[in-house]
């Protein structure tokens, strides 16, 4: 029997030295790739080069970091959302190089997930630094769980976040960094394995000294498996099942 597919669901593909040369390894490698951009105007040279391929998409975003400088961009957002199911990197942060634009990312947000939730077929990867419950705050007000579906990136909540995230039926991505220590490991593992999808957030993770790769993700499949206890083409297995439900519906 084949294996499953492997799943990075959150790359910067484009932060490599060469789109083109990431994207056809990821083909070749049969990684199904979520390619998030972090300006709408990066968006349509990542979809020019994934839309002809089997295992790479191309997701529109407005980074939370890069707020300050390109709020402006999101009339382009605006304009370009029709043209795409997948939305990400998107959200809020909080940490002290970003709070000073905090509530001019909040009214960016919100405007990006009304939007969404008014399209209702979108597919949404979130960041949230020290932001967790106004991320689901917003998410909550905003987006009813049969509009779209939210994976929230590198999640970074308390365990009663978590909870309250699983219950807006939210998805899960996880690096291998996230499971590097103890309390970390002991959140993922309380997660339930249907909402877990697997990310490297390359190339802003390593793996030996290097910039990781989607291929790298097989290391997060190794980790999750110990950590559930089963074997790695069972896991390997259940993310891969978790991907196809998520784009399955609502359609």
């Amino acid at each position: 029997m084949a294996s499953a597919p492997l799943v990075d669901f959150h790359c910067h593909l484009d932060l490599y030295p060469d789109l083109a040369a990431a994207i056809r390894r990821s083909e070749v490698q049969e990684v199904f790739t979520l390619a998030v951009t972090t300006t709408p105007r990066a968006w349509a040279h990542n979809e020019a080069l994934a839309s002809p391929t089997r295992y790479v998409r191309a997701a529109l975003g407005l980074h939370p970091q890069l707020i300050a400088q390109h709020a402006h961009e999101l009339t382009l957002f605006e304009a370009l959302l029709p043209r795409t199911r997948y939305v990400g990197e998107i959200g809020l942060d909080a940490g002290p190089r970003y709070y000073r634009s905090l509530e001019q990312q909040k009214a960016v947000f919100e405007r990006i997930i009304r939007l969404c939730a008014a399209a209702r077929d979108k597919v949404i990867s979130v960041h949230s630094v020290r932001a967790t419950k106004a991320v689901l705050d917003t998410i909550e007000q905003n987006l009813p769980p049969t509009h779209g579906r939210v994976i929230l990136h590198w999640f970074t909540g308390s365990s009663a976040e978590a909870r309250r995230a699983v219950e807006l039926g939210c998805y899960f991505s996880i690096n291998a960094e996230m499971l590097a220590d103890s309390k970390r490991r002991a959140l993922v593992r309380a997660l339930p394995r249907e909402r877990l999808l697997t990310e490297t957030d390359g190339p802003f993770t390593q793996v030996e000294g290097r910039p990781s790769e989607p291929g790298d993700v097989k290391i997060t499949v190794t980790r999750l498996a110990q950590l559930y206890g089963c074997s790695e083409e069972s896991m390997r297995a259940r993310v891969a099942q978790n991907l196809r439900g998520l784009l399955a519906y609502p359609q």
